[in-house]
């Protein structure tokens, strides 16, 4: 089902960067979803999309920490119970983090949290691997009428990509949604950058 008409969607780490900019970019779609389900460690914390959520009546914030199994069980139990029987249409896995760190500063738990979030949180394989895992999906989840892709969304400006990023939210979040909302059979196990192009890998 292509994003355009999709009924519900849910986005991983939305507390800033990519992910508040994709939750922004649904809510302002013609036509939105009917549901966005933005979802953060530290929703308390996290105030922009707060607001968001104050804002808009289709928004809803769950606290998820990717790398605990109770806090992804807790939130599929909500997203059920939000989505009822239509269910979600869309999931995009946008969670990460980065420490920007020396290596006189660096610890190794510093390196483990990295890893873990960034790493076996992914489908417990590194990134080079996520490609192969997503052909995979795609063709076990086919006869489901889900369609699997991976998404570079290139270098952008943002608390991760810090300040030498050539891009920025307000050019890339657009084409991402686009590139969502276009979406096609012939799609599955694809690797596209935010313009919609093949990447090689």
């Amino acid at each position: 089902m292509a994003l355009g008409i999709c009924r519900a969607v849910l986005i991983t780490g939305c507390s800033r960067g990519i992910g508040l900019g994709l939750v922004r970019g649904l809510l302002a779609r013609s036509p939105a979803p009917d549901l966005v389900i933005a979802t953060c460690r530290n929703p308390d914390q996290a105030q922009e999309l707060q607001q968001l959520k104050e804002q808009h009546q289709s928004l809803r914030v769950l606290q998820l920490d990717i790398v605990c199994e109770d806090s992804i069980r807790k939130v599929v139990r909500e997203t059920e119970a939000l989505v009822g029987e239509k269910g979600l249409n869309c999931l995009i896995n946008n969670a990460g983090i980065n420490r920007i760190a020396t290596l006189d500063s660096v610890t190794a738990q510093d390196m483990l949290t990295i890893y873990e979030t960034n790493t076996v949180a992914q489908l417990m394989v590194s990134k080079t691997a996520l490609n192969m895992i997503t052909c995979c999906l795609a063709a076990d989840l086919m006869s489901d009428g889900i369609l699997c892709i991976s998404l570079e969304p290139g270098w952008v400006k943002t608390d991760m990509g810090g300040s030498k990023a050539p891009l920025q939210l307000k050019e890339t979040i657009p084409g991402i949604l686009n590139v969502l909302a276009n979406l096609r059979e012939k799609d599955h196990g694809a690797f596209l950058d935010w313009k919609g192009e093949v990447l090689p890998w």
